[in-house]
């Protein structure tokens, strides 16, 4: 974790696994303070008891007419609604950004009433768990991990060097900035497809099969992330459906590949396919 003055009052939106993260790692930072916003009250009155924020809000206009910054960590429809509603309390020239899998919808929305004092940052942490809320939450969930910044012609040079340094701050080990639209179609195929196969393979009829006794460390990793929130990756995949569904389709011609194989049993193809996927594989270690 880098060391890094920040000197600043801080306001998180939402604070489930990932709020409730940010909060726990920025508190390292020694901020002004940090105030949480949620409609759950029982998981503000556990981040004031474990120390996590300072303050907890279910109205959102006190704490944010003295944020310097505001970490929008819930989900897009949410984050739109939230924004709306209160877009008249952020305090001036305050930086909003979020936590959300997806951006140029969003973002596109968020900037078509954003007024010209406030800033809006896109950032996406890549981390997090199968469990979610504050009770999970650590300070060192972002240890390592990847951030993407999402920056458009409007934001302010200054405003997109906080978020990288805020990033570098909480422990993520490498800060890339890409377009809201290159950021979406890559996510789409590294995060969004693993996340259909997995729940594919739990959705097929086999699975109700009493198949524990057979299930090794393949199958069970490659169903890990079928443990899911069924609102957030509704949205996630509805906002982005353009670019997964050619990525559902790149895929199915790839299975295609290997079953035309198997069916013709052509030998040199399957095991080109198979080679090919290991150097892939092996590059990324």
């Amino acid at each position: 974790m880098e060391e890094c003055d920040f000197n600043f009052n801080i306001v998180i939106v939402g604070l489930g696994l990932i709020g409730g993260s940010y909060a726990m790692a920025l508190r390292k930072l020694n901020p002004l303070s940090i105030s949480g916003i949620d409609v759950d009250e029982n998981s503000l009155k556990e981040a004031v008891n474990r120390g996590i924020i300072d303050q907890g809000f279910t109205d959102g206009k006190e704490a944010l007419r003295k944020a310097d910054l505001v970490i929008m960590a819930t989900y897009p429809e949410e984050i739109v609604k939230f924004m709306k509603s209160n877009i008249g309390d952020f305090k001036k020239g305050a930086v909003i950004t979020d936590t959300c899998g997806i951006k140029e919808g969003l973002i596109d929305i968020i900037n078509s009433f954003l007024p010209d004092e406030l800033d809006f940052v896109g950032g996406h942490p890549m981390a997090g768990k199968e469990s979610k809320g504050i009770k999970v939450a650590s300070d060192d969930i972002f240890n390592n991990a990847n951030y993407i910044i999402t920056p458009t012609e409007r934001n302010l040079k200054e405003n997109i060097m906080l978020i990288e340094k805020m990033a570098r701050a909480i422990g993520c080990k490498k800060v890339i900035s890409i377009s809201p639209e290159e950021h979406d179609k890559i996510i789409s195929f590294t995060s969004q497809l693993p996340h259909v196969i997995a729940v594919s393979l739990m959705d097929s009829d086999f699975a109700e099969n009493n198949i524990e006794t057979f299930t090794g460390g393949s199958f069970k990793d490659a169903t890990r992330v079928a443990v899911i929130n069924s609102t957030l990756w509704s949205e996630l995949f509805f906002l982005n459906s353009d670019n997964l569904i050619n990525e559902i389709e790149r895929f199915q011609k790839s299975m295609e590949k290997i079953k035309n194989a198997i069916m013709s049993e052509d030998e040199n193809t399957l095991k080109h396919i198979f080679r090919n996927a290991t150097a892939r594989r092996k590059k990324m270690v």
